[in-house]
């Protein structure tokens, strides 16, 4: 499944933290993520991370634009709720999400969650509403 990571400046580490826990489930998975949090996570975890550009020169949009087809699987944007500035960054990949039927997380509690339901099998249904489920080019 194609994973996408995302995460406020402030939520960088908790991200790193967490794919580090989960790096035995996240392996079997193609992981991408904007710039600096893919950086970082690949280098934390040894990962094989695709990154895209840096928040601030489009790689949100750059995501958003993939989940808008449908090429994502699960999105994982730990946010910073005390960054009003970002609250549209949030609200746009999180709408994406919804009308796509992607799961989407926005901090820990339902990204462990959702990332041990992907352990499980419970996503597989994604393969059904996705059938070219292979990397992103």
């Amino acid at each position: 499944m194609n994973i996408a990571l995302m995460s406020h400046d402030n939520k960088k580490e908790l991200m790193v933290q967490f794919c580090t826990a989960y790096a035995g489930i996240l392996s079997h998975h193609n992981i991408y993520a904007t710039n600096t949090t893919g950086h970082m996570v690949a280098d934390a975890t040894g990962l094989n991370v695709h990154c895209f550009l840096s928040y601030a020169h489009g790689g949100s949009q750059q995501i958003g634009a993939r989940i808008a087809y449908n090429e994502f699987d699960l999105v994982l944007f730990f946010n910073d709720p005390n960054n009003e500035a970002m609250v549209g960054d949030v609200s746009y990949i999180s709408r994406l999400c919804d009308q796509n039927n992607i799961p989407f997380a926005s901090n820990l509690a339902t990204a462990e969650a959702l990332v041990l339901g992907l352990a499980r099998g419970d996503l597989d249904w994604r393969c059904i509403v996705n059938p070219s489920n292979r990397p992103i080019a």
